[in-house]
């Protein structure tokens, strides 16, 4: 059986939002890598303060590529995790034939499967302006508290926010729902490692309801595709009070599903 994760971020955060995943999975025996998105390495208080422009620069095929280039370098096939637009990497990842189980934590739209209403009032921010494909954007602390992280207690918004939310680029929303993101997914794929897809039930930004439309097309596959719903559960779900449980049944899962 593998020992090797990779984790995969999602818009807004970078790897630092991993650092409870890592020292957990760590503590198991695994070596867990958590490789940021291009021009997103760095401390999110200085990233922040400072938006790299770069970040223009890469959209959904660049990211995955450039986790497609470390993965292939690895000694041994991963395990592979991603949330939100994360997570939707990581099903383009499997669909490249690599790792041996995969785990979609509340990803973000996929080509081919519609977004549903909730989803699309959460992108507004980003889709409303018409030239922030160009853009470096910045997340209110108001969207993250309402939208994004609305699991998470109030007292503890402020830590959260400054901790570990990053600028990201409109190319990401843009090619992503409108420009078919890193390509289509090839749903009855022969080479597809087993997936599990988790989704919140109280997540604003990829409902739960999208998820299982993602599981619906996924389950075509040859390999094992499950769904795994938290009713309670906002988009923050890696990282709001609880995470442990989540972390524990994706890990659970994926060793016990992993293909040879």
């Amino acid at each position: 059986m593998t020992k090797t994760i990779v984790l995969v971020h999602g818009a807004w955060l970078n790897s630092k939002s991993w650092e409870h995943w890592k020292t957990r999975y760590e503590a198991k025996g695994f070596t867990v890598i958590t490789p940021d998105w291009p021009g997103d390495e760095g401390d999110p208080v200085d990233l922040k303060a400072h938006p790299r422009k770069e970040l223009i620069q890469y959209g959904p095929k660049e990211i995955v590529a450039h986790y497609a280039k470390i993965i292939e370098a690895l000694p041994e096939q991963p395990i592979i995790m991603g949330h939100s637009a994360g997570g939707v990497f990581t099903l383009h990842l499997l669909d490249q034939g690599l790792g041996v189980a995969g785990v979609a934590i509340d990803p973000a739209p996929t080509p081919g499967v519609g977004i549903p209403i909730d989803g699309a009032i959460s992108a507004l921010p980003v889709l409303g302006d018409p030239f922030s494909g160009g853009k470096v954007i910045s997340m209110m602390k108001s969207f993250f508290a309402d939208r994004f992280a609305n699991g998470l207690p109030r007292d503890q918004v402020d830590y959260h926010f400054e901790r570990y939310v990053v600028p990201t680029a409109g190319k990401v929303y843009w090619d992503g729902v409108l420009a078919g993101g890193a390509g289509k997914i090839t749903w009855d794929s022969k080479v597809r490692a087993p997936l599990l897809l988790i989704g919140g039930g109280k997540d604003h930004v990829a409902p739960a309801s999208m998820t299982k439309d993602i599981f619906n097309h996924e389950k075509r596959a040859a390999s094992l595709t499950e769904f795994k719903l938290y009713e309670d559960r906002s988009h923050y779900t890696c990282a709001e009070p609880g995470w442990e449980e989540v972390a524990d049944y994706a890990l659970d899962w994926a060793t016990k599903n992993a293909r040879a």
